[in-house]
């Protein structure tokens, strides 16, 4: 496999692994794409701010390397010890699994104003996407040096995949999406992702 393709393929699963985790912003869009309320509104400012958070982690971070060589020991075990912890809480959700999935219930949105609004302030004024985005992803994509940007290009793509799916794909996802069962199974993905990247950026730092 080509090293291009290789790093488009890491940053596409990384970047989902640290998306599917069940938050607010995923609640939110899955309850717009059931109503079919500003689904394409949320969609596109969903992906759009990743893509900007995701560029500026993979510029940022990797201006710092560039200037500092140093910095990437650095970056390596902070970032590993991050996805450790991440993929021991996504663990611990396997082993703990909560009551209730992904569910659709909630106030209806009012309109599409009040909808993007919402959508922005569950986005930019959520400090774990800067640190899923900027930080961690920043971090990997330092380590894949001349590559970073094809890593950040495949972690954009799968958050647009990612997105598109849970809201123009919400009808048919609610049902599979609202069983602990299936979160489960993601948790478990999420974790043995999370945990073999955190050992392979502390074990090269």
């Amino acid at each position: 496999m080509p090293a291009s393709l290789s790093a488009a393929a890491a940053g596409f699963g990384t970047g989902l692994s640290l998306i599917v985790a069940i938050g607010a912003q995923n609640a939110f869009v899955l309850r717009q794409g059931i109503r079919r309320d500003a689904v394409l509104a949320v969609v596109g400012i969903c992906a759009l701010s990743d893509a900007l958070l995701i560029a500026l982690g993979v510029g940022g971070v990797g201006a710092v390397v560039v200037a500092w060589p140093g910095a990437l020991t650095v970056v390596g075990w902070i970032g590993g010890g991050f996805l450790l912890c991440y993929g021991a809480l996504a663990a611990r959700r396997v082993l703990r699994p909560g009551e209730s999935g992904l569910r659709a219930e909630g106030e209806v949105t009012g309109s599409r104003r009040r909808a993007v609004l919402t959508c922005l302030a569950m986005t930019w004024l959520n400090p774990h996407v800067y640190l899923d985005t900027v930080f961690l992803l920043g971090s990997i994509a330092a380590d894949r040096g001349p590559l970073r940007w094809t890593f950040g290009l495949g972690a954009v793509l799968a958050s647009l995949c990612w997105f598109a799916a849970l809201g123009f794909g919400a009808r048919l996802l609610s049902r599979f999406l609202a069983r602990p069962t299936a979160w489960r199974v993601l948790d478990g993905l999420v974790a043995t992702t999370m945990i073999a990247m955190g050992v392979t950026l502390v074990a090269g730092a």
